[in-house]
């Protein structure tokens, strides 16, 4: 067996975005209820990699968490929203698939999941209580993360990042 070569900073560079991705591109992450600024700063890395655009609300202490969370430490895509509910409408009628991450009946398990054949904005609920019910009218789909073990759910960032890539088409 050949040894293992990891490949350099270079070699990365190479292969990856020569540029930043456009403002709205393809795939927007929308944390709409955070509990937990930490995540928000997680779901921020993500969004660089796969080049997705974070949305967030308006919420005192959401600046801060995203500061503290720019680990890349350049200009990351972030966009602000005002009602969250109104927001979401607004991106259903622009022409968006609105995604849920949500445990549901009608839900899709999120290998069976397709890539995003268009801009896509995949929402997120409150870490304890999950996307409110007046939102869950405006989602076309909704997208369940499985698990074998003992809890109900992973925490945000993680079903946030795990659905990134899928619908990049990176999973």
């Amino acid at each position: 067996m050949s040894p293992v070569r990891v490949r350099s900073r270079t070699d990365l560079r190479r292969q990856r975005r020569r540029t930043a991705h456009g403002c709205w591109d393809h795939l927007v992450v929308a944390p709409l209820w955070p509990l937990h600024g930490v995540n928000l700063g997680t779901l921020l890395r993500t969004c660089d990699a796969v080049g997705a655009c974070l949305a967030v609300p308006r919420l005192p202490w959401v600046p801060e968490a995203l500061e503290r969370g720019n680990t890349l430490r350049r200009p990351a895509c972030v966009h602000w929203t005002g009602n969250r509910v109104r927001w979401l409408a607004a991106q259903r009628e622009a022409g968006s698939a609105v995604v849920g991450v949500e445990l549901a009946e009608e839900a899709v398990r999120l290998g069976d999941l397709p890539a995003a054949r268009r801009r896509t904005v995949v929402v997120l609920g409150h870490e304890q209580t999950g996307i409110p019910p007046e939102a869950l009218g405006l989602l076309d789909q909704v997208v369940e993360i499985p698990m074998v073990g003992t809890g109900a759910s992973l925490n945000v960032a993680v079903a946030g990042s795990l659905v990134l890539y899928r619908l990049a088409g990176l999973l």
